[in-house]
C-alpha cells in the first residue's frame, strides 16, 4: 500500500519494456532502506525491485502493467514519479492507494487559478461512477482531491508544491496519465452489487417470498 505522496522523482535510466520487460530508474531518495523485493510505486504502479545499484533500481513489468499504465511509452531521460510502501504506524498524508492502476486517462486542459493549476482529466467512462466531489483519485500515483467533475470529465488542483516535486507540474494538454480510484469506493460498488443480486426475483422465489401466482 501507499499513500499517494511522492517522496522523489526519479529518470528512466533504460526502457526494456516492449511486450514485458525491465525499466532502469534512477533515484536516490527511494534507496534509503530499500531491499531487493521491496514494492516501489512508480507513477503510481506497484513494483518490484529486482536488483539494487549505486545509482538506482531495476523492477520488472509484466505485458498487463503495460496494457493498463503509461509506462510502456516511457523513455531515457523521462521523469517518473516514485514513492515506497508505506510503513504503518506512520503519518498518512495522502489516500490508501493500492498501487494497482485502473487505466489510463488523458489531461484534456490546463489552466491557471491564482497559485495553482486546475487540469481537467478525462477518464475511461466506466471509472466515472467512481468519481465524487472532493473524493480522492491518485494520479500518476499522486493523492488528489476532485474538485469539480462533468458526465465525461473531472478536474484537480494542483498547488505550487505538487508542481516542483512531482511530474505532474510538466504535464501538458495531450498527455497519458495512470488513474487510480479510490479502493473504499470500489467495495462500496461491489457491496451494492452483491445487495441488487441478493434481492433478484429468483433469490425471492427460492425461498419463498414469491409465489407461483404472485408471478402470473
Amino acid at each position: 500500500m501507499f499513500t499517494g505522496i511522492v517522496e522523489e522523482i526519479g529518470r528512466v535510466r533504460q526502457a526494456s519494456v516492449y511486450g514485458g520487460g525491465q525499466l532502469a530508474l534512477e533515484a536516490c531518495k527511494v534507496l534509503e532502506g530499500t531491499k531487493v523485493g521491496d514494492s516501489v510505486a512508480v507513477n503510481g504502479v506497484c513494483l518490484t525491485v529486482v536488483s539494487l545499484e549505486n545509482w538506482g533500481f531495476r523492477v520488472d513489468v509484466m505485458p498487463e502493467t503495460l496494457r493498463r499504465t503509461n509506462l510502456g511509452g516511457l523513455h531515457y531521460n523521462d521523469q517518473v514519479n516514485l514513492e515506497r510502501a508505506l510503513v504503518f504506524g506512520g503519518r498518512l498524508g495522502g489516500h490508501l492507494v493500492s498501487g494497482h492502476v485502473d487505466d489510463i486517462g488523458e489531461v484534456i486542459d490546463i489552466t491557471r487559478e491564482e497559485n495553482a493549476n486546475i487540469v481537467r482529466i478525462s477518464p475511461p467512462a466506466r471509472l466515472m461512477s467512481y468519481i465524487a466531489d472532493k473524493g480522492f483519485i491518485a494520479v500518476d500515483g499522486v493523492s488528489l482531491t476532485i474538485v469539480d467533475f462533468d458526465d465525461f470529465s473531472f478536474t484537480v488542483s494542483l498547488v505550487a508544491y505538487t508542481m516542483e516535486h512531482t511530474t505532474l507540474g510538466v504535464k501538458r494538454r495531450g498527455d497519458v496519465v495512470n488513474l487510480e480510484v479510490d479502493i473504499l469506493a470500489k467495495y462500496i460498488e461491489r457491496l451494492n452489487e452483491r445487495k441488487r443480486e441478493s434481492l433478484s426475483y429468483e433469490f425471492l422465489k427460492q425461498y419463498g417470498f414469491v409465489r407461483e401466482t404472485d408471478a402470473s
